[in-house]
Parts: structure tokens; sequence; C-alpha cells
């Protein structure tokens, strides 16, 4: 539970654990807020609400209403009476923020050289207008044959009908509102502004509730729009600032895009090592087999199509052909010693079915451990795993069922010259292998040796690899936070603001800029949307363009910018002026401010971060009200009427109320503007004490300044400052952590409790839970293959400059299941071999690596092809998904070219250690001599 409090206002936010009904979490908050009902204070001019909504969260959908002719109170009451009130209704929508709000309100602002001269007290003025407004049922007039319904005009609407009020009467002739200063049509906010374009507007963020589909919540609110424009004024102009729904399907485009080019390929690769149209239809059709069964379970478990599932589907096309290829082949080889079709495809699936079996099996237990991973990593893992688990089930059963059947009525065909010249290509590869093998195999104990080398080389890599959390994804959207001096003046503000929104508005790769400031005065946001990448200059990312208007923003004296994109998923409920949080706090305030600025400091020092800075706001100029209790007791004031006199003057108090047929709006009162600058205007104050007399208030009070917090924060019961920082281009956030934590370490006191929050927190948490599940999937599979695996994923990752982050990650696990097929392939026919023909495990791991030479370069290429679409892509949130791409093809390549040879190493020494271990003699090994036949060579079934 995270706090924000400001003069004026509170916001709590509560953020409760992923297993907690959201629902049901509301009913608690709203128990709560009842709860403490009691314990508020009497005058607030509105209860304590709450919304189901993570304030972080980037909106879905910016909305920008201006008009060129309309005051902006009317283009605001368009926009939160009519848009918004009616969006917010929407399912699936959580709240609508208004920026740079300019509701109505009328302002009695009073000159108190008006009320000297008149002798009225600023309290009888509230009074006169909390009595001369009022909206109160009259009655009923029930007469012999009609019924009247009785109104009164105590309802005054503008302020127009404010003016000509009656205060009070001095020297018998009444004191009228407008004498005592000016009445206006006026806004109840006048400290706040938007603009969109460098046009002033009033702007609506949407935000949706968690868990919903952003598309479907966006298409609703757009087919709702064109009615409610037909209730608006037609000169209000309705512009879309930004729609997130518009990149994810962007994204979604691309990785359909990329689904299909995959098919492609991965049919390709089939057809070349077939070079059979009929041969490559038979395993081409556990595709569609396999995507379609995946949907179907997918729809019975109530998953959406998002990117996640549809990047599962994805890699499962370069692996989910594996089980038939390796069907197709077996039952092939047997058509080629000359048996029938029919009987062929008997013999052939029952001799690898336990194969297939154990290859799907091993394969999605692989990405069990995802399934058990808590918190926000699991949570977004938890359907990749089961989509991509459960294709690769459908595809083992497909593999196990349509294949031999269709196997059963292949047709053969006779081959021309190119289908021999390639076959013919195909055996001299064959046979290098069979002699680089035989070579391995004469000096087992060297590739065991460089085996335990590589192994070596993989815990080195990992530790010099960039480790990142969730990649970054460009939705063509960028925002910034501005912040001036505490204590500036509203004007001051508005023109830098503006100054900053024109350089960003001008710069070739925006389209549009929304701007706001307001709350508090001296901070502001800016939202620009981009171009999409491909028109941008040089194509640039998002980031590179943040990182070039860096130095323009900088140029600007007296406002500090701080620019970011927004990530991919929101981790934490708090949205700071940098991406990547980390809370200090103690029960000592003072001790408490005094070291966070010292940590602050060191913290930009550090060459590997920017935009450092902390919500920390103690330094505000304030003036403090002394009441002389004495004094004022004695004239017959008390100190409630000297406060309240000071909130009317200087508090933009609500003192009345005007209610429309569609709206309610404030009548504020306060001093003119010009009074509200100098302090000194104090003595012209007056309240009328109990005798009857006017008390000027300079005799009872006097304002003292000094200095004092613009917000207080907390976390959880004690007061908390949250440093925040963004990450150097190039630099790792695991190194950054590593970083902040050392400066912390060195310069806070041990009372102070500090911690990272939000996403620093989640990534710091996952990989720590991430060896273990590394280490869970490494035990349901093989690994002699693993670390040729790893070392192959880790290298490319580092020379295409990519980070080990949460989707590499991913791709390492698949990495282990795939070459861990490769393994049981040659193990479980030298295990039959060994077992029916009586050769010695030398004799028959050398066998079964030489019969599944073929399939095991089919499905290892049907793989590679099927990730490398993903590796190279271009498009919408292809970055995101690279590193991803790139591990799995670099751990491929590696690998496959060095568990070809270990994993028969591998074979022998095990067989040995474990007649070792059983205390039996094992056989004595046949000389190292080249097999009769290598089986493999002759092509598949004509």
């Amino acid at each position: 539970m995270t706090s924000t409090n400001s003069l004026g206002s509170t916001n709590i936010t509560v953020q409760f654990n992923l297993s907690r009904n959201l629902d049901g979490a509301a009913l608690d908050i709203q128990a709560a807020i009842t709860a403490a009902g009691g314990q508020l204070p009497p005058q607030m001019p509105t209860p304590p609400t709450f919304q189901k909504v993570n304030p972080a969260d980037s909106p879905i959908l910016y909305l920008a209403l201006s008009s060129p002719t309309m005051k902006l109170s009317d283009v605001d009451e368009a926009a939160e009476t009519t848009i918004a009130q009616n969006v917010s209704m929407v399912n699936g929508v959580a709240q609508v923020q208004v920026y740079g709000s300019q509701k109505y309100a009328m302002r009695a602002q009073l000159d108190p050289s008006a009320l000297a001269s008149r002798q009225v007290g600023i309290d009888e003025v509230n009074a006169a207008l909390q009595s001369g407004n009022t909206n109160l049922p009259t009655g009923t007039l029930y007469g012999q044959n009609r019924t009247f319904t009785i109104l009164s005009n105590g309802q005054r609407m503008t302020a127009l009908q404010f003016a000509p009020m009656i205060v009070a009467y001095r020297n018998g002739r009444p004191v009228r509102l407008n004498e005592l200063g000016r009445v206006v049509d006026s806004v109840q906010n006048d400290k706040t502004a938007s603009w969109f374009n460098g046009v002033r507007a009033i702007v609506l963020a949407i935000q949706k509730q968690p868990g919903t589909n952003t598309v479907a919540v966006v298409d609703s609110i757009k087919k709702l729009l064109p009615k409610l424009a037909g209730h608006i004024p037609a000169a209000v102009r309705i512009d879309t600032l930004y729609d997130r729904s518009v990149s994810i399907r962007s994204s979604v485009d691309d990785v359909k895009f990329t689904l299909m080019l995959t098919i492609g390929l991965v049919i390709l690769v089939i057809f070349i090592f077939l070079r059979n149209i009929s041969a490559t239809i038979i395993p081409s059709l556990a595709l569609p087999m396999s995507i379609i069964g995946t949907f179907s379970v997918m729809y019975l478990l109530g998953y959406s199509l998002d990117n996640l599932s549809l990047m599962a589907l994805t890699l499962s096309v370069g692996f989910v052909v594996d089980d038939a290829i390796v069907m197709l082949e077996n039952i092939v080889r047997h058509m080629e010693m000359g048996k029938t079709k029919l009987q062929a495809a008997k013999e052939g699936a029952a001799e690898i079915g336990f194969t297939i079996l154990s290859m799907t099996l091993s394969l999605a237990a692989v990405f069990i451990p995802l399934l058990f991973m808590g918190g926000i990593i699991g949570r977004l893992l938890h359907e990749f795993a089961v989509t991509i688990g459960a294709a690769i089930l459908v595809s083992g059963f497909v593999s196990l069922t349509l294949t031999p059947m269709l196997c059963r009525r292949f047709e053969s065909s006779e081959h021309g010259k190119l289908f021999n010249l390639s076959e013919r290509a195909f055996s001299a590869w064959l046979r290098g292998y069979d002699r680089s093998l035989r070579s391995v195999l004469r000096h087992k104990f060297i590739t065991l040796l460089v085996s335990f080398v590589i192994i070596g080389l993989t815990f080195y890599l990992y530790t010099i690899s960039r480790t990142g959390f969730i990649p970054d994804e460009d939705q063509n959207l960028a925002f910034a936070f501005t912040e001036a001096q505490q204590g500036i003046a509203f004007q001051d503000m508005f023109q830098l603001q503006q100054r900053v929104a024109d350089v960003v508005r001008h710069d070739p790769n925006v389209i549009n800029t929304m701007s706001s400031i307001g709350n508090p005065i001296n901070q502001g946001r800016i939202f620009f949307r981009l171009k999409d990448r491909k028109d941008r200059v040089n194509q640039m990312t998002a980031t590179e363009v943040i990182q070039s208007l860096r130095p323009k923003v900088s140029q600007i004296p007296g406002l500090n910018v701080f620019m970011q994109t927004p990530p991919t998923i929101r981790i934490g409920g708090a949205l700071t002026k940098s991406q990547y949080q980390y809370t200090l706090q103690t029960p000592d305030t003072g001790e408490l401010y005094e070291t966070a600025p010292k940590l602050e400091a060191a913290l930009r020092s550090l060459p590997e971060l920017q935009d450092v800075t902390s919500d920390l706001q103690v330094k505000n100029p304030q003036l403090t009200v002394e009441v002389d209790h004495d004094m004022a007791y004695a004239l017959g004031l008390t100190p409630t009427q000297v406060s309240e006199a000071l909130y009317s003057a200087y508090g933009t108090r609500q003192i009345s109320t005007i209610y429309s047929p569609n709206n309610e709006y404030y009548v504020i009162v306060e001093l003119l503007p010009e009074y509200q600058t100098n302090p000194e205007k104090l003595s012209l104050l007056y309240v009328r004490s109990s005798a009857g007399k006017l008390v000027p208030l300079n005799t009872v009070a006097k304002l003292v300044p000094s200095m004092g917090p613009l917000t207080v924060n907390h976390l959880g019961q004690l007061p908390a400052v949250t440093l925040s920082f963004n990450l150097k281009p190039g630099t790792a956030l695991g190194d950054a952590t590593k970083l902040v934590e050392q400066k912390a370490n060195a310069i806070l006191p041990g009372d102070i409790q500090r911690t990272f929050q939000g996403t620093a927190q989640a990534f710091q948490n996952s990989f720590t839970g991430m060896g273990l599940l590394l280490l869970a999937a490494v035990l349901v599979i093989y690994m002699s293959g693993l670390p040729s695996a790893g070392v192959g994923a880790l290298l490319t990752l580092i020379l295409f400059h990519q980070e080990l982050n949460l989707y590499s990650f991913v791709g390492v696990i698949m990495l282990i299941g795939i070459v861990k097929k490769n393994a049981i392939m040659m193990i479980d026919f030298a295990l039959e071999t060994e077992r029916n023909e009586g050769k010695t495990p030398e004799e028959s791991i050398y066998q079964g690596a030489l019969v599944r030479f073929r399939p095991i370069m089919m499905t290892t290429m049907a793989a590679l092809m099927g990730t490398l679409p993903i590796a190279i892509g271009f498009g919408a949130g292809a970055d995101s998904r690279r590193g991803l791409g790139l591990a799995v093809v670099g751990g491929l390549v590696f690998s496959q070219i060095v568990t070809l040879y270990i994993t028969p190493v591998y074979y022998v020494y095990l067989d040995r250690l474990q007649r070792k271990f059983r205390g039996k003699r094992g056989r004595p090994e046949l000389q190292e001599r080249p097999y009769e036949r290598p089986v493999g060579e002759s092509a598949l079934v004509r």
C-alpha cells in the first residue's frame, strides 16, 4: 500500500496478490472506507471514492476535445459530462482521467479595500452566498380541483445573476456583491491546463480494468463515440491522440505473418530433405492439425489470441513436425528394406512409437516448471507454457495416428537426376559425419574434456551476459514528466511547459502531442505519439527518438524533463518520473529526508543511469499562520473564524453549489488575483466578532514564511522516499540494480529500509527463481547437449548485443527440449540395438547416430527455420521477440554440431558407469571399425 498526500488531497494505492479476486478486493476496500468515515474531516467536498485500476498503467486511449470558437468550460462540459461519463460505463473501462479540466464555476473575487471601506467581513460574504443561492423543495399546493407543485427562484445559475446579490446593509443602503469585487464566470480549477498539438484542449485518458482485453474495450468505445458526438456541439472537435489497440493489432498481424512465414520455411525444409511432394505433405499436415488442436485447447481454457499465445504457436511450428518427420523417416526406411507399404507402416510405427512418445512427453515436460512460477512472471508465462505444451502433445498424437495412416496411402514415384544428385550430396555428408564420429569415438576422453570446457564456458558467458527483464516494445508512444522548482508561479510553469511541448511537437518523428500541467503546479506531463517506425528518420526506435530529444529539451532553463517509453507491462502501482524505482523508508523522517538526497546525488554520478530523480519535495515555500489566541478571544474571535477567513481569501473555497439539470458547479469565493500574491494585504481582511465589531485579521494573526513539504509519501505505514532512474542505452537492468545497491549500502545507515519497487523488484525476484526453473527443466530431460546449447545461445546474444531477458531465457528452456530430442533419437535406437542384437554400447550408439542422422538434421533444420523469422523479424513488436529467436537459432547451430559427437561419448561413459555401479563386468568392446553398412545412406522411399 502506497499513498501520496498533498494539500487538500490524498491518493492511496492498494496492490493485492495476483490470486485475489478483484471484485472481492473492491468490496474489502469499500468496507474499509466506510469504517474510516467517522475519522475523516466533516467538511470534505466529496466523500472518498475508489477505482479498480492500476494508476501506473498506460491509458489505452487518449481523446482530445477542442474548439476554435467555444469557451473551454463549454468544451469541458461536453468532455466530462457527455463523453467521459458514458465512456466510463463501457464494460472493461476502469476510469477516465481528465487532463486540463476546465469545469465551469462562478467566482466571487473580493477586493479587501472594498470590504474594508464598506465595513463588510469576508465571513458575511460567505453567509450571503450560502443563503442567497438555494435549491430546496418548497412543497405542494393541493387545491379543490388541481394540485400544484410550488417552486422558488432561489437558485442562481450565472455570474450575471449572482452580481446583484445583497450581502449586507450599510447606512440604510444595500451592499451588493459586485460592489465588493468582481463576479465572473470562470472554472473550478484555473491552475491547470492541457494542450493538444499546441492548442488548448480537454484531454481524456481512458484506462481499462485489469484482466480485460484492450482491443475489445477500445472497439466498444469507438463504437459508442459516433453516437456521443451527436450529443455535443458541432464546434467541438474530437481527436484521437493515441490508440493502444493499433499497436497491438500491428504486433499481432506481424506475429501472424511470422507464423505463416515459419510454416512456409518449415515445409520448404521438409521438401529439400525429402524432394518428394507426396512425402512432404505427410509431415506437413501435422502443422495445421496441431495448430487447430491447440486452438481448441485454448478455447476450452478461455485463452485469448494475444502476443504470447501467438508467439508460442510460432515457436511450436518448428518442432511440431519433428515427430511426424521421425515417424515418416522410419517407415520409409522399412520400405527401402523391401517391405510393403502396409507392413512398413505397421512395423515402422511400432518400432519408433515409443521414441516419439518419449520425445513428445519430455519436450512438453520442459515447460512444466513454467506453470508453477509465481508472481507476475508466472502469470505471464502460464498461458505461453500451456499453449506450447498443448501444441506439442497434439502433434505427438497426430504423428502416432495420422502419419502412419498417410504413409499407408503413400505412393512412391521415380526420381530424376536432380533427386539422385542431391541424394549423393547427402550421402557424402553422411560419410563425412561417419568418419568424424569414428575419430571422436577413438578419442572419447578428449571429447569428454571438451564438453567440460563447454560447461565452464557456459557459466562464464552467463556471468558476462547483460541481464534484462521484459524487453520494451515500440508502441509508437513516448511520454515525459516535467518538473520545475518548488513554489514556481503558475504562469511561469505555463510558459515553460509550452516551450518544451513545442520542441517535442516539431520533431520530425512526432505526429501528435498532449501536454498538461497542474496538481502539483510545478509538475507536468507530455505524451507524444510517434510515426510508424518505417516512416521515422533513419527508422529510429522510440528509444533513439527520446535520446535525440534529450539535448534539445535540456537547453530550456528552469525545467527538468524526464523521458521514457511506456513499458510493455507496467508492474507496480506507482507511476514515477523515471521507469525504475528504489524506495527508502524509516519512521525517522528527519533522517530519511537528510540521507535520501545524498543517495540521489550519488546515483546521478553513475554513468550507467540517467533521469535520476526522487519524489521528495519538502522545500516548498509556505506561510505559517500564527494566531494570537489570547488577543483573538479578547476581541470576540475564535481560531476557527480566523482559519475560515484565511481559507476563504486564499483557499479557492467552495462556498455554495449551482445545480443544473445535468451537472453541478462550484460557487467559489476568493480575493482578487492581485491580492493573493501579497501577504501584506492581510491587514485589509476583516472578520465580524461576537460583539458585532469588525476586527482586522492582522491584529490577531500574522504570516511567517517558512519551507515545508509539497507532498508526503508513505509505503505501508512508514514515510517513504522513492528514487527513480532510467538506464542509459546499452546498460542492462541487472548491472544497474547492482550499482544502485552498492551505492545504497555505502551511504545509507542501517536503520533505513530500502527495496526496489515495480519492474526492478520483479526483475530481481524473477531471476532468483529462474535458476531453479532451469534446474527443474534439466531434471526432467536428458542433458548431454545442454552445455553446447547454452554456449550457442549466450554467445549469440552477446554477439548481437542482446540481453538475457525473460523471452531469451524461455528460448534457452526450449533449447533444452529440442537438443534433448536429438539425443533421444540416438539413444533409443542404440538401446534397442544393444538389447535385440547383442552389440556393444559403442557399436550401438555408433549405428544409432548414423541411422538417425537424417531425421536429426531434418528436425533441427525445421526448428531452426521455424525460429529464424523471429530472430530477424521486423515490424511491430519484433524487437522485443528478437532475443528469443537469436537464443534459439544460435543455440541450435552450435549444439547441432557438438551434440552429434558429445551424445555418443556420454552414452558410452554412462553405460560403463552404470555397469560398474551394478558390479557387473561389461562386455569387451569391439575394435573401432566402421559399421558394415552405414544405414541411412540410401534415399527415402521412392
